[in-house]
């Protein structure tokens, strides 16, 4: 089920490409379908009535960090394109370790001080080691997916500390929450920027649709039902196919032109990514 999650959500760069709208709009229409997905999925099963209210507030930050991270994330797409915006995003595991280390008590292994400049040397392989000579675009691209990382890692602090309640345990509820709060968080900011809600065509119609079921409802359902039922360094490598297989799509569908020192980075980073992951011991 993980492998099938990640290989799902592996598309959700590409569906933002193909889709060709603003970012912003990009991201409230993956969540909104995805809220619409969800929905009738929760009521089904009875887990809307039985929702704790003490989780509202939590949930509701939740939400509008889901909403940053996606916004960074789609324009870094626009920007870098789906493969490099996902590796760059996935920087989140050396934050998530720091966060680990301040506010879990955890500990850090010795490769998971070998992993960060790893992972930040196998980034400038792919990038290039002058940063200064590349264009203005793809500079704030970068930038946005460093950002995209920051907002992951708030949202996946604020995901585990609801799901870590005692007897708290839901399938589709909180990502229904989820997906409501970051919709009802991006529609205001589209118009007061003045952001169309249109979508141009059948085509980008369906990269809709299809960002909203496979990637916010269908992969990450499968992701967080089977994760509890495997050990953290196993899902961290099957977790690993989402931005390789990014990147891959990148390559074969949108022609990115890609040396063989990038791929040598490519590799690099996701091996220090990989390190990372399974970097930290919890007490």
């Amino acid at each position: 089920m993980v492998l099938c999650g990640a290989f799902l959500i592996s598309f959700s760069a590409v569906w933002v490409k193909v889709a060709g709208v603003p970012a912003t709009t990009s991201a409230f229409y993956r969540v909104f379908f995805g809220f619409l997905f969800l929905l009738p999925a929760t009521l089904a099963i009875g887990e809307l009535r039985k929702y704790p209210k003490a989780h509202i507030r939590p949930i509701t930050l939740c939400g509008i960090a889901f909403a940053f991270d996606l916004v960074f994330w789609h324009a870094s797409i626009n920007y870098i394109g789906p493969g490099l915006a996902t590796i760059i995003g996935n920087f989140q595991v050396f934050l998530m370790a720091a966060c680990g280390v301040v506010f879990y008590g955890e500990k850090l292994k010795k490769r998971f001080l070998l992993a960060l400049p790893l992972a930040i040397t196998g980034l400038f392989m792919v990038i290039g080691f002058n940063f200064a000579d590349l264009s203005a675009n793809y500079r704030l691209g970068v930038f946005f997916g460093l950002m995209t990382a920051i907002c992951y890692t708030v949202y996946l602090i604020l995901l585990r500390n609801i799901q870590s309640t005692p007897n708290t345990h839901f399938r589709f509820a909180p990502l229904m929450f989820i997906s409501l709060i970051s919709s009802l968080s991006l529609a205001p900011a589209m118009l007061a920027t003045d952001t169309s809600f249109a979508i141009p065509s059948v085509s980008s119609g369906l990269a809709l649709l299809c960002l909203g079921l496979f990637s916010q409802c269908i992969g990450w359902v499968m992701i967080a039902s089977a994760m509890p039922r495997i050990n953290a360094s196993l899902t961290g490598l099957i977790l690993l196919l989402q931005p390789s297989l990014s990147f891959l799509w990148d390559v074969l569908i949108f022609g990115r032109p890609t040396s063989s020192l990038q791929w040598l980075g490519v590799t690099v980073t996701l091996a220090a990514i990989y390190m990372g992951f399974t970097g930290s011991r919890r007490k």
